[in-house]
């Protein structure tokens, strides 16, 4: 991502990150761009946005990007609702408590580290930041989404993506107990679906 940016300020573009997934602390900070240690020209935010309460999206910049657009040349599905912008700005207040940032970069290391196994034959990888992780199965595994069904059989939601990843994706508030009552759904359903 870095190199990247330096190549839109290299050649005047904007650098526009999308956190409409990964912002207001889910990655273990504020924003995910700032594990890479450099800020956007613009971002774009939704869901977190609205604190669970209300949906809400936003798009964040300078004076002087934003003073480039005029009124009705800029549209958001989830823009401009009155109650929303009166949730949005109390949002960012409820990641300042116990289960700020760091805080949930550090379970997302307890579930990245549970998970992480060298001699599992249906994973490759374990990726992802904080409480955005994602599990990269071999092709040979048959697919993600009869584990997703698999594991949502046995209480614990996450999504498909790209036919071989399962995608976890924890309340923010999720805690030791939680993450140890997950893995252990998903240790079985993973132990289940081996044979």
């Amino acid at each position: 991502m870095k190199k990247a940016k330096e190549i839109c300020a290299r050649h005047n573009v904007l650098f526009i990150a999308d956190e409409i997934q990964t912002g207001l602390g889910r990655t273990g900070k504020l924003f995910a761009f700032q594990h890479e240690g450099f800020r956007p020209d613009m971002i774009i935010i939704g869901k977190s946005l609205g604190g669970g309460c209300y949906p809400i999206s936003a798009v964040l910049a300078d004076n002087a990007v934003m003073g480039v657009f005029k009124p009705g040349e800029h549209g958001s599905t989830f823009g401009g609702n009155p109650l929303a912008c009166a949730v949005a700005p109390r949002s960012p207040e409820g990641h300042q408590g116990r289960k700020a940032g760091g805080q949930r970069g550090q379970d997302g290391l307890v579930l990245h580290e549970e998970a992480e196994d060298p001699q599992e034959p249906l994973y490759q990888e374990v990726r992802g930041k904080g409480l955005l992780i994602g599990v990269e199965l071999y092709p040979e595994a048959g697919g993600a989404r009869r584990f997703c069904e698999a594991l949502k059989d046995n209480a614990l939601l996450c999504k498909e993506t790209h036919d071989n990843v399962i995608r976890f994706a924890p309340p923010l508030i999720i805690g030791a107990k939680e993450i140890d009552w997950a893995f252990a759904r998903i240790s079985e359903v993973f132990a289940k679906l081996e044979n």
